[in-house]
């Protein structure tokens, strides 16, 4: 067999999944298609995606979901008329946000002022209030959110987009992951790993904000290693590797490796270039909050830095889409520590939410414009969530317990009716008040991939004797919010 038919073999076997279990995906790999505009199984709306996910437990009743009750009972005792276990306290009195409420938009949409900047832009925003999980635990919530299932060993979404539609630029990775300044979120890289699909297929992690974003892609600046010795180690390695490779046709992870390989040498001369946003005039750097000079990042919550720092990776990301990245994933907070660095706002709501959600808002509004604009929102679909809502009776005096009973997410962009409102929570932000209407993380990635023209029940891959999907063995596309 010739050295070109073994490895358009082995190509077909690394895309495919390693057998007929994932044959499907065979097809959905190949660019010519994936890249264009006919879709997969549908025609597709979308070619990319941002996430933008909040960690910790973003408040819908103090940013979203705008509840009149609250404010009429603020101080009151808190009664939804049945036993009510929380996650680490018991039920306060009726907590009203600590920020006024407005209409926004010619779609009168209320918006809290602590997210207010959103405004200018609500009526491309189509938002989900009835959304559920299945757990008030973090870890597990979280896991839910990115990958489907409450427990690890799953792959992300951004790998199955990945692994679906593949590439559309050989010089950057498919799936890029900006995490918060801090530190990682619940679960790290498990929420964002490639689990069974091939390893190349995780999202690759850019550190905004340090000299060197991309850890290891360039020797250290003291090093006696030279740019022709490094070019030089890599194609001996590479004639090692494939020499290796010819005789281990099924070793997914090798493949994996020489692809990384591959692809850093490629990203050494195009990576910089995209993470540059000195490029960028002085009118957009300002829309996104970016401050000149060299911010300082300190690690609590700080409103100017929040601005900065979100907006840089939201620019980042808005960089890297337009360069064929396919999926970016922006977080922010991390895990848990004192004084909170995330949205897990326990012990006092305005403290943390009015850093975080205005540093947010300023940035995706802008975000959503910049795209409008330059003709990418319409095959650009942008994605906000959290683990879970918080509750609507006060922990302590001034915090939020953990509420997975209801919570809010919001599209935006590609395929999406813009303005409107799906599902909603009871009178109190408790509860969905159709609990036939409430919307799960599954519904939201059946109609994700929906958008980028996949149908979530065949894009499958066998594993342990079970077809496995992001979707697990559920989700509906959610059709009232497609235009």
């Amino acid at each position: 067999m010739a050295r070109s038919q073994l490895w358009n073999r082995r190509e077909w076997l690394w895309r495919s999944g390693g057998g007929l279990g994932g044959i499907a995906l065979a097809a959905l790999g190949l660019r010519e298609n994936a890249s264009g505009s006919e879709g997969l199984h549908f025609p597709a709306r979308a070619k990319r995606v941002i996430q933008l996910f909040m960690a910790g437990g973003a408040s819908h009743v103090d940013l979203f979901d705008y509840k009149p009750r609250l404010i009429r009972d603020h101080g009151k005792p808190w009664d939804p008329g049945e036993k009510v276990e929380l996650f680490q306290s018991t039920p306060g009195r009726t907590l009203k946000s600590p920020w006024p409420w407005k209409r926004y938009g010619d779609s009168g949409t209320w918006l809290n002022e602590v997210v207010a900047p959103l405004g200018s832009v609500v009526d491309e925003i189509a938002f989900l209030h009835a959304m559920v999980s299945s757990s008030a635990v973090h870890s597990q919530a979280t896991l839910l959110a990115t990958t489907g299932f409450p427990t690890p060993g799953f792959p992300g979404a951004g790998a199955w987009v990945s692994y679906a539609l593949g590439s559309m630029n050989d010089d950057l990775p498919t799936f890029v992951v900006l995490p918060d300044r801090r530190g990682f979120a619940s679960n790290g890289a498990k929420n964002w790993d490639a689990g069974f699909l091939p390893a190349s297929h995780a999202g690759t992690l850019l550190r905004v904000g340090r000299p060197e974003p991309m850890a290891d892609l360039h020797a250290p600046r003291d090093s006696f290693v030279t740019a022709a010795a490094d070019a030089e180690g890599r194609r001996l390695l590479e004639r090692l590797n494939r020499h290796h490779a010819a005789r281990h046709e099924d070793d997914g992870q090798l493949e994996a490796r020489i692809r990384s390989y591959e692809l850093a040498a490629r990203m050494q001369l195009s990576a910089p270039e995209a993470f540059d946003i000195s490029q960028e005039p002085e009118y957009i750097l300002k829309s996104y909050g970016i401050q000149k000079g060299q911010p300082v990042y300190p690690p609590e919550i700080n409103e100017r830095e929040e601005t900065d720092y979100f907006g840089t990776k939201c620019l980042i990301a808005r960089r890297l889409l337009e360069r064929g990245v396919r999926f970016v994933q922006i977080w922010s907070g991390c895990d848990n520590a004192f004084p909170r660095r995330n949205w897990d706002s326990h012990e006092d709501i305005a403290r943390d939410h009015w850093p975080l959600g205005r540093g947010m808002a300023r940035a995706t509004a802008a975000l959503i414009a910049d795209l409008r604009q330059r003709g990418m929102l319409e095959d650009t679909l942008i994605h906000w969530t959290t683990e879970f809502g918080r509750m609507p009776c006060a922990q302590r005096s001034e915090g939020r317990d953990h509420n997975p009973f209801v919570f809010t997410n919001w599209f935006a962009g590609g395929g999406i009716r813009g303005g409107v409102h799906y599902g909603e929570s009871d009178e109190w932000g408790y509860k969905p008040a159709d609990p036939n209407s409430a919307i799960t993380c599954h519904d939201v990635y059946a109609t994700m991939l929906y958008l980028l023209g996949i149908d979530h029940e065949k894009l499958t891959v066998r594993r342990d004797g079970i077809d496995r999907r992001l979707t697990n063995v559920a989700g509906r596309v959610v059709r009232e919010i497609i235009a």
